[in-house]
């Protein structure tokens, strides 16, 4: 007796579903460079629970002899939900096996991941919250001619015990504050030429550029005290839901959630970008 196996049965009655690292197929989602990855969950509900010494602060000098006050920090958490962006395309068949179609496909999924993961994670009003709206981040308001809006922002941050790790533009704003000169009727730019820069910088911090995000808004953060969960990319294709006109569905997938521990270590600032 002849047994059907997924051994032997040809590829459409076995299709895979691939698994891929996101450092590897979105490495350069925002989620991935500036925050710190503490596992992953699979679902809406499922969460992953960070805990947090909220430090008290209360260290002193005691005499010789004297009894040292107890003031214990505070233990605290923060849960981490996720939320799944997906894709979906259909393509038939002939498309689909022509040569460098699938190449081409993953890399435009893989942009368009990107590009939701990026506006959420900057810009969402709900489930999680996007950096710019989590209540109690440092607002330090609108650039005007110079970078003293900036330069008080960070020291803000590190003044509540933060150490920035990175500032995020849209490149428009980042052209925006090219343009800054050194005195009105200069024409030396204020952050440098720039013509040689390997990896953009602006006071001392790198500086990350995604067309995804507001054109106007700029962040300040603090690596450490943004808590994100990311699962792997996961890709299937299917020739069972079009059989019947002959096609091939490929589906995308990506769970991300990012949560906030200490917003005051974060801070948010806007840029006029002109007409």
């Amino acid at each position: 007796m002849t047994q059907i196996t997924t051994s032997t049965a040809d590829y459409p009655w076995r299709p895979d579903t691939t698994y891929f690292p996101a450092s590897d197929v979105v490495p350069t989602a925002l989620i991935m460079q500036t925050s710190t990855v503490a596992g992953s969950v699979d679902g809406d509900q499922p969460a992953v629970r960070v805990a947090f010494v909220d430090d008290a602060e209360s260290a002193a000098y005691v005499a010789e002899g004297s009894a040292i006050t107890e003031d214990d920090p505070g233990l605290d958490e923060i849960e981490v939900r996720t939320k799944k962006i997906a894709r979906l395309i259909n393509l038939s068949s002939e498309q689909y096996h022509q040569p460098n179609t699938a190449t081409q496909l993953a890399e435009s999924v893989a942009r368009d991941i990107v590009r939701k993961a990026d506006n959420s994670y900057i810009a969402d009003s709900g489930g999680p919250v996007g950096l710019t709206n989590v209540p109690g981040v440092v607002n330090g308001g609108a650039l005007g001619d110079d970078l003293d809006v900036l330069v008080d922002l960070i020291a803000d941050i590190e003044n509540n015990g933060g150490s920035p790790s990175h500032i995020i533009v849209n490149p428009l704003a980042w052209g925006a504050l090219k343009k800054l000169k050194t005195a009105t009727g200069e024409n030396q730019s204020l952050v440098g030429a720039g013509v040689t820069d390997a990896v953009p910088m602006l006071l001392s911090l790198p500086v990350l550029k995604s067309r995804f995000i507001p054109a106007g808004t700029g962040l300040v953060v603090d690596k450490t005290a943004i808590i994100s969960a990311v699962g792997p990319v996961n890709i299937a294709t299917s020739e069972h839901a079009l059989f019947a006109s002959d096609g091939v569905q490929l589906r995308a997938t990506w769970r991300i959630g990012w949560g906030v521990t200490r917003p005051d270590r974060c801070g948010k600032f806007t840029v006029d970008i002109g007409s």
